[in-house]
């Protein structure tokens, strides 16, 4: 739409009434006076563009018998060769003929304008598609169990509610960089653009971190007593610089990363920190029953490790090192969304070394809050709750149950419940005897309740 259509729709029906007048005066069997166009434009405060579409419409109403005059009758010019979508067209092309408006406008001959009117119009809808983990038929079977373990052991109303959760640390281990390799912003236009310079994109200073989160409590009046983050340990060291440089002198301590994080970095790291701070942090009469939830990576410890057993199992505390399923990092509360948040807010603060970058990380893990925490919480039941309606599948779209709404007016859930006849139907599926076999999560009290 250009700058006279645009201009002609927002016009009042009186001012189209007006123009068509004046240009009637000032008109003989239909031919406009000379310099009518322009005089109409001035008066009127528009382009003379637009006192041709009016005049233009003014004449098809009039050839057709309409009084042109009638206040709201002039309508601006309408397309009567306007392109529609051809749906069979679009159909026929592959995903990757679909992945910019460049190439499908060449592959249904039209121009990426008319794509982009399309998609304004809700014709066609833009997607983002994320690669997901290959699922075994045993993963699958595998994170149905874990879903169903996750479930309270009764029924109420035709629904089963999820556990509250209040008692699983989710620990999980990621690669935070100093910079992005391609960024976006916003400038006016007398502003430079930014110039980021780097040795090599391809080695981006980074640093690992491992994050433990557990989930919020909350007292009578919604303030929080608890606020779930146990904490976020970089993977770092403090050794002496081993050459001068200009910046520094040889023999100079400094923080460096720890690129190769083996299993017993991991043990120290779960032992001698992740541990101690459950323990000091851990709310006064909540059960010290506690779990502490990793994925199945290769330099993670076994919850028969001699070391982690004496210190999980002391000081009245009992904690048990569990593993999700295979392949299924949405059953994890970090890579569900929370190390989503910590980046976001890391990449808003300037950074130029490891030390900016190891601050900038945890400022920003303890200004998320405890709400925020919570929400993930919720997200990630709404996601088993799709996995159990999957049959352990990840075909599924991560749900959107409007919690900012829900929690502004104070409706927001403890926990979300399943349909009763999903439950069924997934307990009998795994009831089958090919899919009975490795049953590696208990879900033992959930059959007895259902009566399988």
């Amino acid at each position: 739409m250009d700058n006279g259509q645009r201009q002609t729709l927002h016009l009042s029906s009186n001012i189209k009434n007006n123009v068509v007048q004046f240009l009637l005066k000032h008109s003989h069997d239909g031919v406009l006076s000379r310099g009518a166009v322009m005089e109409a434009a001035e008066a009127h405060g528009i382009s003379r563009k637009t006192v041709y579409r009016l005049w233009k419409a003014a004449k098809e109403q009039m050839q057709r018998g309409e009084p042109a005059l009638m206040e709201g009758k002039v309508k601006g010019y309408q397309h009567v060769d306007r392109l529609e979508l051809d749906q069979e067209k679009v159909r026929n092309l592959s995903t990757l003929e679909r992945s910019s408006l460049r190439k499908m406008a060449v592959k249904l001959n039209v121009s990426k304008s008319t794509l982009g009117h399309w998609v304004k119009q809700g014709k066609l809808r833009p997607h983002t598609n994320a690669i997901k983990p290959a699922l075994t038929n045993m993963n699958k079977i595998a994170r149905a169990r874990w879903s169903l373990s996750q479930l309270e052991p009764q029924i109420t109303q035709g629904r089963v509610k999820f556990q509250s959760m209040h008692n699983v640390v989710h620990i999980d281990e990621k690669w935070f960089y100093m910079t992005k390799v391609s960024d976006r912003y916003y400038l006016l236009p007398d502003e430079d653009e930014p110039y980021r310079t780097c040795k090599s994109k391809r080695y981006i200073t980074k640093v690992m971190f491992m994050c433990a989160v557990s989930r919020p409590h909350f007292g009578i009046n919604g303030q929080s007593t608890y606020d779930g983050k146990v904490g976020i340990f970089p993977f770092t060291e403090f050794l002496p610089a081993q050459r001068r440089s200009k910046n520094r002198a040889r023999g100079t301590m400094e923080t460096k990363a720890i690129n190769s994080v083996t299993k017993s970095v991991m043990k120290d790291c779960l032992i001698q920190q992740i541990i101690p701070a459950i323990k000091a942090k851990w709310p006064v009469g909540a059960s010290k029953d506690i779990y502490i939830q990793q994925d199945n990576a290769t330099p993670h410890i076994t919850a028969m490790d001699a070391d982690f057993q004496a210190v999980a199992n002391s000081d009245g505390f009992r904690i048990q090192l569990i593993c999700q399923p295979p392949n299924s990092p949405d059953t994890n509360i970090l890579d569900l969304g929370f190390f989503r948040a910590i980046q976001s807010l890391q990449h808003e603060k300037p950074c130029k070394t490891v030390d900016e970058l190891v601050w900038n990380v945890c400022s920003s893990f303890e200004e998320l809050s405890p709400q925020t925490l919570n929400k993930v919480f919720l997200s990630l039941q709404a996601c088993l709750n799709e996995i159990l309606q999957c049959r352990g599948g990840n075909g599924y779209k991560v749900p959107h149950i409007n919690k900012d709404r829900l929690q502004r007016n104070g409706e927001l859930p403890n926990v979300l419940e399943v349909e009763e006849v999903v439950v069924r139907d997934v307990l009998h599926y795994l009831q089958m005897p090919e899919n009975s076999v490795g049953a590696i999560y208990d879900i033992e009290p959930l059959s007895n309740a259902f009566g399988f």
